[in-house]
């Protein structure tokens, strides 16, 4: 599995910020932003989700869903989903089986041999459950392009 354009959204069941399973087939039948983030409490992650938090009435009106996913604990992403308040789901991919599926391992993060997190992304996901569009960082202070973000999804619309 991978997550490439054109090809089958890798499947996933993460637990949310509650412990309760999400499973992505929940998903079906609408568009879908999946954005991943290094980790819960950083900057630059807080101003990635709290820029799509901003513009969840944007998603809301063309029927697309947002969710984000990092290998944080349940505990940590529901601390960071608070602070920022959050509302769409955060997922913890705490056995990084998401991030492998969607090839957004991010190994030896910040210089910390043997420490995989995931690698800032987005992918945009098509009611069909193909992807449609993906942006992936180089470097992980960089912020995903939210207008193209936008774009790609209305177009799905």
């Amino acid at each position: 599995m991978s997550g490439e354009i054109g090809s089958k959204a890798p499947a996933f069941t993460l637990l949310d910020t509650e412990g309760n399973e999400f499973n992505s087939s929940s998903l079906t039948g609408k568009s879908a932003v999946i954005a991943f983030f290094p980790a819960a409490f950083s900057g630059v992650c807080a101003e990635e989700l709290c820029t799509f938090r901003d513009s969840l009435t944007e998603y809301s009106a063309v029927g697309a869903q947002v969710v984000a996913v990092s290998i944080d604990g349940r505990f940590a992403n529901g601390a960071f989903r608070d602070a920022n308040n959050i509302s769409f789901p955060i997922l913890s991919d705490y056995q990084r089986t998401t991030i492998n599926d969607y090839d957004v391992a991010w190994p030896d993060f910040a210089g910390m041999s043997g420490y995989t997190a995931a690698r800032r992304s987005v992918f945009v996901v098509g009611a069909d459950g193909n992807i449609a569009w993906k942006w992936l960082s180089d470097v992980p202070s960089d912020l995903p392009p939210f207008d193209e973000v936008k774009s790609q999804v209305q177009a799905l619309g």
